[in-house]
């Protein structure tokens, strides 16, 4: 195997140095520029594995550099040296496509770490990547999605996967990681909506034995869980205002306290992040800290409802149900099953297409479900979506916080139905959390229905 080469553009001769001293003891050979002169004119001479530079130069800055890279060499990984608390401009960095940073006076661990992924998204070729691709569907958004997930797991940004419930976010989070140079630690996914707010910290950071009633021994937290790979905090926006100081911190210095430790441990962790609420919204209520939605949403990635790629459901009605038969049934669906599927809007979207398919086994009586197994809401067609449904208003005389109960209850009771009585599940298709659940069924007086 060739030695890697790094280029080095930094116009401080002593950080030079302390560079070429650790990447060379590293067995990697280096190449140095004062400025992004230089740096062009040796990137168009050398081929390297591995770009330093630092923001501030002399004739022109870091970014000028990385934009320069990504239009010429679109696969070379860059990483920035920025000053100390000069947040602003990393996070600017790594939106254009720098892989990661590190801040001086530079940590020559973390340095180490830095330089080590950024050159395993090397070790490891395209077509490998693509054979793990499980993101199914072959529509236009969807080739889009896979191509914007390839480039992102070669970036160490925090990245906001937002989309509606039964999406697929959690498969997006896997991919990214998978596809990565993190693929080979761990993966940790965390939903933020299903801990007790009091239990948190714990379950975030860890304890220590004795640090509160009930430790009765060490704990490892999440956060350690998953140093060196990826945590996925799921329902994000789920996390009460106290937690989510903590969490900013946290990401912010790349380290945590365990409950009753007195100093805090260096964790090496990326943060992925998801959720089917409004973030920005939630921002704008007062309910979610604005540092921290800027900390996790540096690059946003949207995933698509299942109406918007309508054209990827047989594709994926085939997927699931030869996963969902039991043995070689030979169960398929019917053209005009098929066919009530396309003109289906999805509420729940491939969780609910999953669900409908399950059943649709169950009630079938031959090898082709038909539309009757389908068991689909009569009120839908293919032009409907959440945007112009028609929503009626109270009967006369009814008030209108009555009225919306009653419509909250009616689907709270379908959902429970759809679930064979499982909260979780239920409260996961309406795309609640689980403590919201037992709350609106308290309301509601429907505990000792249901």
């Amino acid at each position: 195997m060739s030695t890697p080469l790094a280029l080095i553009v930094d116009d401080e001769p002593d950080i030079r140095e302390l560079l070429e001293l650790t990447l060379g003891r590293m067995n990697i050979e280096t190449r140095s520029a004062a400025n992004v002169t230089d740096a062009r004119e040796m990137l168009a001479n050398e081929q390297f594995n591995l770009c330093l530079t630092d923001m501030r130069l002399p004739d022109g800055d870091g970014l000028e550099l990385i934009e320069f890279i990504q239009q010429q060499q679109p696969d070379l990984p860059v990483a920035v040296i920025t000053a100390h608390g000069n947040m602003e401009t990393a996070i600017q960095a790594l939106k254009i496509g720098a892989f990661d940073f590190v801040s001086k006076p530079v940590d020559l661990n973390l340095l180490r770490n830095l330089v080590n992924g950024a050159l395993k998204l090397g070790s490891f070729p395209e077509r490998d990547r693509r054979s793990r691709d499980t993101l199914l569907g072959d529509s236009a958004i969807m080739q889009t999605i896979r191509h914007t997930i390839a480039k992102l797991a070669r970036s160490q940004a925090p990245v906001y996967i937002s989309g509606e419930s039964g999406t697929g976010k959690e498969l997006v989070a896997r991919l990214i990681h998978t596809k990565g140079p993190r693929n080979e630690q761990p993966f940790v996914p965390v939903n933020c909506g299903a801990i007790p707010s009091e239990l948190m910290e714990s379950e975030f950071f860890g304890h220590r034995k004795g640090s509160f009633t009930g430790a009765t021994s060490d704990k490892e937290g999440l956060f350690q869980a998953a140093n060196g790979g990826t945590l996925f905090l799921d329902e994000v926006a789920e996390l009460p205002l106290s937690m989510q100081v903590k969490l900013l911190r946290a990401i912010q210095e790349k380290a945590v306290r365990p409950v009753g430790e007195q100093k805090e441990s260096p964790v090496d962790v990326r943060i992925l992040s998801a959720t089917h609420k409004n973030l920005a919204s939630l921002v704008e209520e007062g309910v979610f800290r604005q540092d921290l939605f800027y900390r996790i949403n540096v690059i946003e990635l949207t995933v698509p409802g299942l109406r918007q790629r309508r054209e990827d459901i047989p594709q994926l009605a085939e997927h699931i149900l030869a996963k969902l038969s039991p043995g070689d049934t030979g169960i398929r669906l019917g053209p005009e099953a098929l066919d009530a599927l396309q003109r289906y809007a999805f509420p729940g979207n491939v969780r609910e297409l999953e669900n409908i398919l399950e059943r649709a086994i169950t009630l079938c009586e031959g090898q082709e479900i038909q539309p009757t197994d389908l068991a689909l809401p009569e009120t839908t067609d293919s032009s409907e979506t959440p945007d112009d449904t028609f929503v009626s208003t109270p009967p006369e005389g009814v008030a209108l916080e009555e009225y919306l109960e009653n419509i909250e209850r009616q689907a709270i009771l379908k959902a429970l139905d759809l679930t064979g009585n499982n909260k979780t599940a239920a409260a996961k298709q309406l795309g609640i959390t689980f403590r919201a659940m037992r709350y609106r069924l308290k309301k509601l007086g429907l505990e000792q229905e249901k």
